[in-house]
């Protein structure tokens, strides 16, 4: 993605819904750029006990922080809350912007995407990992849908759009589209989803074997008591299960889409800012 948008060392760049800041702090070490992260999860969560730590998600703007200082990164990496349909930025601040898995939260593609055109310079890149369905979805087809609908609830999603929508984003808020891909249709002998759907036979390392083995249907039955049980004594939040049972309805979505052809999690997009 970094070789995507063409950043050069000593750039400011944008990452859009940058979660914990994995990727800005790679793109920083690879490239030497200046990446500033904007997310909208302020929030603090205080553990009543350590289950209750390991089971729940604490601030990410601390989280990804406390990462990105530990690397000796601060320098060149940092955080800001906000939020991305209304971006606390003046226009035309940055060089680069990119989000990975990300703007498929908004409300609409076209308010994100007119946020994101608005802060980037004139004739600056914008590279985004879309979640999309297929154009050919068809939202009146039972199947077609309960997938659709199934991954949104699951994974916090408005309202999932076809490849055509984002297309017609882009050009309504002004950018031109310079690259077009769906990274995950590449006819690999692997799926993109095979962790997902617990396929051990697709795993490449003992610890690549253990991560899917995590989601075969007997480790995902075993877990689902052990968090009722947690729950029930107090050890972890008392809606973990309900948690884990939507997340594991998207998951089995998310396999179904990738099976069907039905749903991209990465669709490569690298729009350009007219001078």
């Amino acid at each position: 993605m970094a070789m995507k948008l063409g950043i050069q060392a000593g750039e400011v760049v944008l990452d859009v819904g940058c979660g914990v800041g994995g990727p800005a702090r790679e793109i920083a070490i690879f490239t030497d750029c200046n990446v500033v992260g904007l997310n909208n999860n302020d929030y603090q969560y205080v553990a009543p006990n350590p289950f209750h730590y390991m089971l729940t998600h604490c601030c990410r703007i601390d989280r990804a922080r406390h990462y990105t200082a530990k690397k000796d990164l601060s320098s060149s990496v940092t955080f800001v809350k906000g939020d991305f349909m209304k971006m606390p930025f003046a226009d035309n601040t940055f060089d680069r912007i990119y989000s990975i898995e990300a703007t498929c939260h908004a409300p609409s593609l076209t308010g994100v995407y007119s946020e994101i055109f608005r802060v980037l310079k004139p004739g600056g890149t914008y590279a985004t990992y879309e979640w999309l369905l297929a154009d050919h979805y068809d939202a009146s087809n039972p199947s077609h849908r309960q997938i659709s609908y199934d991954i949104e609830i699951g994974d916090g999603i408005p309202a999932m759009v076809k490849k055509s929508v984002a297309l017609k984003a882009f050009e309504e808020v002004g950018f031109e589209v310079i690259h077009d891909e769906d990274l995950a249709d590449k006819d690999d002998y692997i799926p993109w989803y095979y962790p997902l759907a617990g396929e051990l036979w697709h795993a490449r390392s003992l610890g690549d074997l253990l991560k899917v083995s995590l989601m075969t249907r007997p480790a995902r039955y075993i877990s689902h008591g052990l968090l009722g049980v947690l729950g029930f004594l107090r050890l972890a939040p008392p809606d973990a299960m309900k948690t884990a049972d939507a997340l594991g309805v998207a998951a089995d979505a998310l396999v179904a889409g990738g099976r069907d052809k039905l749903f991209t999690p990465m669709q490569l997009y690298v729009a350009r800012k007219p001078e």
